[in-house]
């Protein structure tokens, strides 16, 4: 059996306005996942699928947000004093477009350019040689003709991040593909 653990804001109420300013991040709607898997259908293209590991903890906080001491990991002699958070916990209401705007900077920086209309799909290339990207939170779907791009894009990402590679999409959002 596999655990996992989660760094957790816990206890800590957050006020709009006060705490923190912005929190949406954008998701992809189920149309647009169709949408990428028929262009990917249509070409006969493979569609890869990768997860970002603890990627709300990538994020880095712009606000100033300060939380007690983990309980049982406090500093002698400090008990009071608290932390400031330079990156993004899990429960903070901003982690998720923290995120977000982490991954669009890092997607940016290695040539993507966002699509206008649908701010979570992404580009690379012209024409039929482009790679298309998908993001849905920390699940990134990635589709192209030529495999070998596919591999340097994943070679890209794991040197920014700490990814899972779940390999080639079978079972995406309760849609099942083939």
């Amino acid at each position: 059996m596999k655990y996992k653990a989660r760094l957790v804001a816990k206890g800590y109420v957050q006020r709009q306005g006060i705490d923190y300013e912005e929190v949406f991040a954008p998701v992809a709607r189920i149309e647009t996942v169709r949408l990428i898997l028929a262009l990917a259908a249509n070409r006969s293209w493979k569609v890869h699928h990768l997860d970002v590991k603890t990627a709300f903890l990538n994020g880095e906080l712009i606000e100033d947000v300060y939380v007690s001491q983990p309980e049982g990991f406090e500093k002698k002699g400090q008990e009071k004093m608290v932390l400031k958070l330079r990156k993004a916990l899990y429960s903070l209401k901003q982690a998720p477009r923290a995120w977000n705007v982490k991954l669009d900077g890092s997607l940016k920086k290695i040539g993507f350019k966002k699509c206008v209309t649908e701010p979570v799909v992404y580009t690379r290339g012209q024409g039929l040689s482009k790679l298309v990207l998908g993001v849905y939170m920390d699940d990134l779907l990635v589709t192209r003709g030529d495999p070998r791009e596919i591999e340097i894009f994943k070679k890209q990402m794991t040197s920014e991040f700490e990814m899972s590679n779940l390999g080639l999409l079978s079972f995406y959002l309760g849609i099942e593909v083939e």
